[in-house]
């Protein structure tokens, strides 16, 4: 476990991309509100947080994604997560985060989904 984490924020193909490389835990809460309320402040409506390259999520991770949920739902954004492990989908599904932000396995998947094809969806 590391408390270094390294978010990046792009846009493609219509959705503001958050990606995610490093341990989500309380180290990374700041630099994950930062890349969220960024992505809100420049109009952002799909949001698509990228685990693609993360190893760990502990209870503090959890957390702070609620509560960008939380702030997400509040603003008529729509999240999609990608790129989790079969073992963070799980858990993603017990603590009732897929309610409101559906997972894909990958970023071209969740891009598909908001352009009218839902093939790709695992949630």
């Amino acid at each position: 476990m590391s408390d270094e984490i390294q978010v990046s924020v792009r846009n493609e193909g219509g959705a503001t991309v958050i990606d995610l490389v490093g341990d989500v835990t309380t180290f990374a809460e700041e630099a994950i509100n930062q890349a969220y309320h960024s992505a809100s402040s420049d109009g952002a409506v799909n949001i698509i947080f990228n685990f693609r390259e993360n190893d760990y999520i502990n209870s503090a991770g959890i957390a702070i994604l609620i509560g960008v949920v939380t702030e997400a739902r509040k603003r008529d954004q729509r999240l999609l997560i990608t790129g989790l492990s079969s073992h963070f989908q799980k858990i993603f599904r017990m603590v009732g985060l897929t309610q409101y932000a559906d997972i894909y396995p990958t970023v071209a998947d969740a891009l598909s989904s908001l352009n009218g094809d839902s093939s790709g969806s695992s949630s």
